[in-house]
């Protein structure tokens, strides 16, 4: 079955700092989705999880032009070609933030999380580099996709504190992989199948600081709709102390009416392999 997607975004700067460091940005029309959380302070951080954002949505737009995809960095052969493209896109992002800046005066060491799906038909490709989430909301329950790159979370996967510790951790904001930090980056990539009714949420940290997963469940499921659903997420994290800025993006898988698959644009076997960096 041939699936369509229902999206909505908002980010909010929260109730204690001036400046937003979070960026978010699709294009339904390649199937991209991303959220970024920028890191470096005052400017820098904004210009670090833009630049994510732009330059994953123009990954998948030129591709969709030249009928190649562009391939940076080492190849993930146990992925699909459409997460293959997705680590390649991010790869680029990487290697722009770090390149920019070692340039631009007051940028040095900025860097940003990120999260990004892409959609084609039924299947999913997920990524993730830092502590941004993705969360899958499925058949009334709710997972949560990626892995936090961060100090706390791996102490608590390795058994060195306990998941109490670690939400009151003076270390949360130690992240062990970002864009831009060096020179190359590994993202976590996964291959999925979307069913019909999925939501995926797509969030910075500003979120799930305050607002558990089963609370971000009760939330979804009781919304009439995404936006309600986006607002209510958000302003749950604002009245809860929001300390930082908080994006939200929701994704919701749904049959595809007959008429649009006759106007796909993405055509046949999509694009191939172009060797770059």
């Amino acid at each position: 079955m041939a699936l369509a997607v229902e999206v909505t975004g908002k980010t909010d700067v929260g109730c204690v700092r001036t400046n937003n460091e979070d960026n978010f940005g699709y294009d339904s029309r390649y199937g991209i989705y991303v959220v970024c959380d920028g890191m470096g302070g005052q400017a820098a951080g904004e210009v670090a999880s833009k630049i994510g954002v732009d330059v994953l949505l123009n990954y998948f737009r030129e591709a969709a032009q030249s009928g190649e995809y562009q391939q940076v960095g080492k190849p993930f052969p146990s992925v699909s070609q459409n997460s293959q493209a997705l680590a390649s896109a991010i790869q680029l992002a990487n290697h722009t933030i770090y390149d920019a800046s070692q340039r631009r005066a007051g940028t040095a060491g900025m860097g940003s999380t990120l999260v990004a799906v892409l959609v084609k038909d039924n299947l999913l490709s997920i990524a993730n580099v830092g502590d941004s989430r993705i969360y899958l909301i499925r058949q009334g329950a709710i997972q949560q996709l990626t892995h936090d790159h961060s100090l706390v979370m791996e102490q608590l996967r390795r058994g060195i504190i306990t998941r109490e510790e670690a939400e009151h951790s003076a270390s949360q904001h130690i992240i062990l992989r970002a864009l831009g930090s060096e020179e190359d980056v590994q993202p976590d990539v996964e291959d999925l199948v979307a069913l019909v009714g999925d939501v995926l949420l797509m969030t910075s940290d500003g979120l799930t600081k305050y607002v558990r997963d089963e609370e971000i469940l009760e939330i979804i499921r009781s919304a009439a709709m995404l936006e309600e659903a986006c607002d209510s997420l958000i302003q749950t994290a604002r009245r809860r102390g929001g300390d930082d800025n908080i994006t939200c993006l929701l994704v919701k898988m749904v049959e595809r009416p007959w008429y649009k698959s006759i106007f796909q644009r993405w055509f046949s076997g999509g694009p191939q392999w172009q060797n770059s960096i």
